[in-house]
């Protein structure tokens, strides 16, 4: 859609130093000086634009024909947005979710990754930029934004302008560069909780106008919110530290070069889900989750989420370390602009969790660390100014490996909560069918131990264009096309052992079965877009945009179904591209001097063979497994509001209303309400049984169903007023802010669930602060104001016991920030 025109300080006139690599302002307009420091388009007697380069080349974003946001880094910091999940708060068309930094998904418009789902064979459809660097583990939008400059947030497809395919928009993070001028900026920040964060920087001339500087460091540190009664430790805690170095080389007036170095480590306690609920399932009720937990004794610590309480015996780690080296070269032709990224980046991640989310030993180790690397490289040529005919064009290429060692352990709890007794047990008795039913030994299953050893191959490459035609100086007509090839090779070796050195029960191989498979893909695809802009006024312009785009096929890498012979179905080993059919409508106005801006977008987008988890009874056995689910279909109406009546208040409003449901899904895991009883035809009635001694999911008709993680109306809102003051001899403002979100319900579940639900909720953030010009900013700050609870995500317990877990969101937090810039 349009730019999020949020949090405008009423009066603000901090400066923005100008980076040596920064672009220019287009001719006829000048670069805003709140651009660096606040969300949206802050019009000081309508006379500045920001410009950003979401085209890959230097325009104001009013004129830019793409459904966009731009986040300016002061208001990152004063708004406490300083990674993705938070962001989300202030972006109503973005989601994020994540059980733990590997298990994280970002999506736009309810697209971009299947919800719920961790397959490395699989890319996102949001694609994560930094310096014009490719960044391909969604992990990495789990680390703290580092001397932030900007962040734009396109929206729909981006194929014909980046790198990477990324066919539901893409997160480009400018960091800020280095300068000739000496400057330096620090930040602290403290709050309860015992939360630590701090971030400094410091630029300057090695060699005046020719060599510039530019290093940065950040820390945080919080205590966990949720206490392990078990263990006495808090967990969900936060420890992130990173540092980013830049060196700026400019030998000619017409070639620069930047070389950037970065790394960042995270190790949290870290991350839980736990007992949320209970809902209904099909099984007998000697198989569901009141009486497992009853036949071992077991009691929750609380059954209310939001006591913040857990008993999970299986240390929790979320320990991941990124970084990587870059070089970024732009070499002036006169009449265009060569413009080369080469890159090479790592991902390390060494995890530990409680898969059985409760303090019973049903799966006593659950880790899957990885290790990847990435080599990209991206050639651009562009042409400079504004002519006739004005084009960018590109090739790509980007190769990653990723090497996986998967461990799980069952414990001597397994038996009773994963095999069949064989007896209608009632809640809280004992019993089984016979003396010796596998499902009342604890032997039976404990020590049963798989280890996975998974390689992954990963080629992209790409030629990619586009061309705008100026047809007059209102009208021009922008014509994209992409040439994409993609291969993927893997590799899955599952080993099984029960630490007894016989062979396996058949009640072992149901529930880790070993196999080994070597799936590969690989597929050319051509893409494009055309996009119709008319300029109706300078402060109306609107564009009409047709987009037909893929989303790169794939693997499977978390093991395939077996057929009858305990052998794996190569047939579902690799998944068909998604195919995307995408229209919008966009409208751009500012009126009354530029002081009320109002920017409308709608969209229609289709995917065919979206890619998410089904389960197959067509195949002989019913197992999820990742594969091309048929149609899913997202539509809606974005607008992006913001009004400055005075020199001292400022207002702002973005909305969202996205319809996003599956237009056909047939083979859909069933929702707990039909978990292991029957399969479903026509998404009600349950139809077949299940396999696998019964933990298998079975497969539901869930056509016309919502799809997961968005919700239907979204909002971010806020107001700022600032009055002249001085404070310590300083001349500055006092200023009062408010921002605020909500988001109605959504599902949490890839088949909607009643359980699986999460209400709709608001959260309220306030702060109250002073400001002096180009130095000092001290403000107090009140996050979740009304201690909202909410979830972030709820999940369901395997083997469809019943037991729902769920991730509550951050409590009501509070504390002070210092910022002082040199």
């Amino acid at each position: 859609m349009s730019l999020t025109l949020a949090l405008l300080l009423a009066g603000q006139t901090a400066t923005v130093s100008t980076p040596p690599v920064a672009p220019q302002a287009p001719a006829g307009t000048q670069a805003d000086p709140q651009a660096n420091g606040r969300l949206g388009n802050q019009q000081q007697g309508g006379g500045g634009d920001i410009v950003v380069t979401a085209r890959r080349r230097a325009e104001t974003i009013q004129t830019v024909p793409i459904a966009m946001s731009v986040i300016g880094g002061t208001a990152l910091a004063e708004t406490g947005a300083y990674n993705v999940s938070r962001l989300t708060q202030l972006q109503p068309t973005l989601q994020f979710y994540s059980t733990n930094p590997r298990n994280s998904a970002a999506n736009i418009r309810g697209l971009g990754a299947p919800f719920g789902l961790t397959n490395d064979g699989i890319e996102q459809g949001v694609g994560i930029y930094v310096d014009q660097v490719y960044y391909s583990r969604i992990a990495s939008a789990t680390f703290d934004f580092t001397d932030t400059e900007r962040i734009e947030v396109l929206r729909g497809p981006q194929g014909t302008l980046y790198g990477k395919n990324t066919t539901a928009g893409a997160i480009n993070i400018t960091t800020r560069k280095p300068s000739f001028t000496p400057e330096a900026r620090i930040e602290l920040t403290t709050g309860n909780y015992q939360f630590i964060q701090a971030k400094a920087s410091v630029s300057g001339p090695l060699i005046p106008d020719k060599l510039a500087i530019r290093l940065s460091a950040a820390i945080t540190e919080r205590d966990g919110t949720i206490h392990n009664v078990a263990t006495g430790k808090d967990l969900n805690a936060q420890d992130n530290k990173s540092v980013r170095g830049q060196l700026y080389w400019k030998p000619t007036d017409t070639l620069d070069l930047a070389l950037s170095g970065d790394y960042g480590q995270q190790n949290p306690n870290c991350c839980v889900q736990y007992y949320a609920r209970t809902g209904a399932t099909q099984r007998p009720l000697n198989r569901q989750y009141a009486a497992l937990a009853a036949a071992q004794g077991y009691v929750v610590p609380s059954t209310n989420a939001f006591d913040r309480v857990t008993d999970v015996d299986t240390p929790l780690r979320a320990k991941q370390e990124l970084g990587g080296v870059s070089l970024l070269g732009n070499l002036d032709l006169g009449a265009s602009t060569i413009t080369s990224v080469s890159a090479w980046r790592f991902w390390n991640w060494d995890p530990s969790n409680d898969r059985d989310f409760i303090g019973l030993p049903i799966t006593t180790v659950s880790a899957n660390p990885s290790q990847q690397t990435q080599y990209s490289q991206e050639l651009r040529i562009a042409s400079n100014g504004k002519h006739t005919l004005d084009y960018v064009l590109g090739a790509f290429y980007f190769y990653q490996t990723i090497d996986t060692q998967g461990l799980q352990v069952q414990g001597p709890a397994a038996s009773r909560f994963l095999l069949n007794p064989g007896a209608s047990v009632a809640p809280g008795a004992s019993g089984c069918a016979t003396a010796t039913t596998a499902a009342c030994n604890p032997a039976a299953l404990n020590g049963l131990t798989s280890r996975n050893t998974i390689g992954f191959t990963n080629t992209s490459a790409a030629l990619f264009g586009k061309l705008t035609w100026n047809v007059s100086d209102r009208f021009q007509i922008a014509p994209g096309l992409r040439l994409n090839y993609d291969k993927k090779k893997g590799d899955y070796v599952s080993v099984v052992t029960n630490g007894t050195g016989t062979a396996l029960t058949a009640d072992q191989r149901g529930v880790l079965a070993p196999q080994s498979y070597q799936p590969d893909f690989d597929n050319w695809n051509l893409s494009g877009d055309i996009t119709a802009a008319y300029t109706v006024t300078s402060d109306i312009h609107a564009y009409a945009t047709y987009a037909r785009s893929y989303k790169s096929g794939g693997i499977n890498l978390s093991g395939l179904p077996l057929d009858g012979s305990n052998n794996p179905i190569l047939s579902a080993a690799t998944v068909k591209p998604e195919k995307v059919n995408h229209f919008e409508l966009g409208l751009k106005t500012q009126f009354l001097d530029r002081r009320v801006t109002l920017n409308l977008a709608g969209f229609w987008t289709e995917i065919s063979d979206y890619q998410a988890t089904v389960t197959n009874g067509q195949l002989g056995v019913l197992r999820g497994y990742l594969a091309n689910a048929g149609k899913v279909r997202t539509r809606g109406l974005e607008f992006d509001s913001a009004f400055r009546p005075t020199d001292r208040f400022s207002f702002y409003a973005n909305g969202a209303y996205t319809d996003a449901k599956y237009v056909k899904f047939v083979d859909a895991p069933c929702p707990p309400e039909l978990s292991s009883g029957t399969t479903t035809t026509a998404g009600q009635t349950p139809s077949a049984p299940g396999t696998a001694g019964g933990i298998s999911p079975q497969n539901c008709d869930i056509s016309g169903q919502r799809l997961p993680g968005v919700s239907k109306w979204a909002f971010s809102y806020g107001a700022e007023y600032d009055l002249p003051a001085t404070l310590g001899g300083l001349d500055g403002q006092v200023y009062l802010g408010y921002d605020g979100s909500y988001r109605s319900t959504f599902s949490s579940n890839p088949s909607r669930s009643a359980y699986t639900d999460i209400n709709g909720y608001a959260l309220s953030n306030f702060r109250l602060g002073f400001k002096a010009k180009d130095s000092w900013n001290v403000f107090g700050w009140l996050r979740n104001a009304f201690d909202e609870k909410y979830y972030e995500v709820l999940a369901l317990q395997s083997g469809s016991t019943g037991l729902v877990v769920g991730q509550p969101g951050d409590p009501r937090t509070y504390g002070l920030t210092v910022s002082r810039s040199f």
